[in-house]
C-alpha cells in the first residue's frame, strides 16, 4: 500500500486516508488529559476533518481522563513526507495520510497500492487489506508506529485533457506523478508512458502550461479543485484504489493510560469506517456532478478493461521484487484468487 514520496492527500481533493504518528506524548501532569496533536492534509470542513472530530470528541470521553486530539488541517503541518518527519522528531504525535505517507514508515503499503489493474471490486480490496493487515500493522509497529485504522478513497481514475480510451494513447500524453513518488515514477516508464513529476500545487499550472496532459486521480479532487475544467475527459476504469488509513506513534500510545487504549481504538476504527464508506460515496457523487457542469464520461467495454489489464500486468514481473517485494507481491495475487473463488467473501 504504498505510492512513493509527496504531498498525496491534497490529490484526493483531498481525498484519502491514513493517520500516522511518531513522536513523544506531551506529558500529562497529575489531574491533566493526555493530549494529541494530529496532522493531516483533509481540508478543514471536509466529511474527513469532521469524522477526525467525532473521534476527538469520542476520544475526550474514554476511560481514564480521555484524550484531547488536536487537530491541523489543510496541510497545517506540511506534506506527508513532513509530517511523518515531524512525528519522528516529537512535534506531533499522529497524522492522517494516504500510502503515501505511511510508505514513508514502511514499504509494506507498496503491495496493496502499486498494482494497478489488480482490483475489479471494492470488495476484493476490503478482503485482500483486510488479510494484509497483520504483517503490514506489525512492521509499521517496528517503525515505531501503532496502526489505528485503515481506510481508502474509493477508485483512482484517469483524467485527460483528450479522450485517451486505450493505453495507447495515454502513452502520448505527458501524465502527471507526485514529485519525490519515484516507484510510481518507475510503474509508468514500464508500462511505456511519459510520468511528469510535479508537486501537487502544479497539478493546475501544468494543465494550463501544457506541462502535463492527464493524471489519475480521485474524483473528488477532480470536483474540488475544478481539475475537470482543464482534463474534461474522464474514463471510467478502475485503475486502483487509494488506501489509507490511521496510526499514533508508540511513544505516544504508550504514554496514554491504559484504561483508555481499548476505547480509543475503538473510536479510531468506526471514523475509518466512516471515512472508506463516504469516500466511496462522495467519489460517485463527484462524478455526477461533474458531468452535469461538462465532464466526459468515457464508458469501458470489456474488451476496453481487458486491454488496459493487459497493458498494466505486462509491467507486474520488472514491479515484483523490485518495486513490491517478491514476497508481499505474491501474497496479494493470492489473495485475489482466494477472493475471486469465493465471491461471497470478496469476488466477483
Amino acid at each position: 500500500m504504498r505510492t512513493g514520496r509527496g504531498n498525496t492527500w491534497r490529490c484526493l481533493a483531498a481525498g484519502a486516508l491514513l493517520i500516522a504518528g511518531a513522536a513523544a506524548l506531551p506529558t500529562a501532569g497529575k489531574g491533566e488529559q493526555a493530549r494529541v496533536k494530529l496532522a493531516t492534509l483533509a481540508p478543514r470542513g471536509s466529511s474527513f476533518h469532521e469524522i477526525l472530530l467525532d473521534m476527538g470528541g469520542r476520544w475526550a470521553g474514554a476511560p481514564g481522563g480521555g484524550v484531547r486530539l488536536t487537530i491541523y488541517p489543510d496541510g497545517a503541518m506540511g506534506g506527508e513526507a513532513d509530517v511523518v518527519r515531524k512525528m519522528r522528531i516529537g512535534q506531533i504525535q499522529a497524522a492522517m495520510l494516504t500510502s503515501v505517507g505511511l510508505a514513508e514508515i514502511d514499504d509494506s503499503v507498496s503491495a496493496v497500492q502499486l498494482l494497478p489493474m489488480a482490483f475489479r471490486s471494492l470488495d476484493e480490496v476490503d478482503y485482500v487489506v483486510e488479510r494484509m493487515r497483520p504483517v503490514v500493522e506489525k512492521r509499521i509497529e517496528e517503525k515505531g508506529f501503532v496502526v489505528l485504522f485503515w481506510s481508502d478513497a474509493g477508485w483512482v481514475r484517469l483524467f485527460s485533457k483528450k479522450p485517451a480510451a486505450r493505453p495507447s494513447g495515454v502513452r502520448s500524453m505527458k501524465l502527471f506523478t507526485w514529485a519525490g513518488d519515484g516507484r510510481m515514477l518507475d510503474i509508468l516508464r514500464l508500462a511505456g508512458w511519459q510520468p511528469v513529476p510535479l508537486e501537487t500545487s502544479d497539478i493546475l499550472p501544468g494543465f494550463q502550461t501544457n506541462m502535463i496532459d492527464a493524471i489519475f486521480t480521485l474524483p473528488i479532487y477532480a470536483l474540488t479543485s475544478q481539475l475537470y475544467t482543464h482534463a474534461p475527459h474522464m474514463l471510467e476504469l478502475n485503475w486502483a484504489p487509494l488506501l489509507g488509513g490511521a496510526v499514533v506513534t508508540r511513544k505516544a500510545w504508550d504514554g496514554i493510560p491504559a484504561a483508555a487504549r481499548r476505547a480509543l481504538l475503538a473510536a479510531a476504527r468506526e471514523a475509518g469506517h466512516q471515512i472508506r464508506q463516504r469516500s466511496r460515496k462522495e467519489g460517485d457523487e463527484a462524478v455526477a456532478a461533474m458531468e452535469k457542469r461538462g465532464l466526459t464520461a468515457h464508458p469501458v467495454t470489456p474488451e476496453l478493461e481487458a486491454e488496459w489489464r493487459a497493458a498494466a500486468e505486462a509491467a507486474y514481473p520488472k514491479i515484483r521484487g523490485s518495486v513490491v517485494e517478491a514476497a508481499l507481491f505474491d501474497r496479494v495475487r493470492q489473495l485475489l484468487r482466494e477472493a475471486r473463488s469465493n465471491p461471497k467473501e470478496g469476488g466477483e
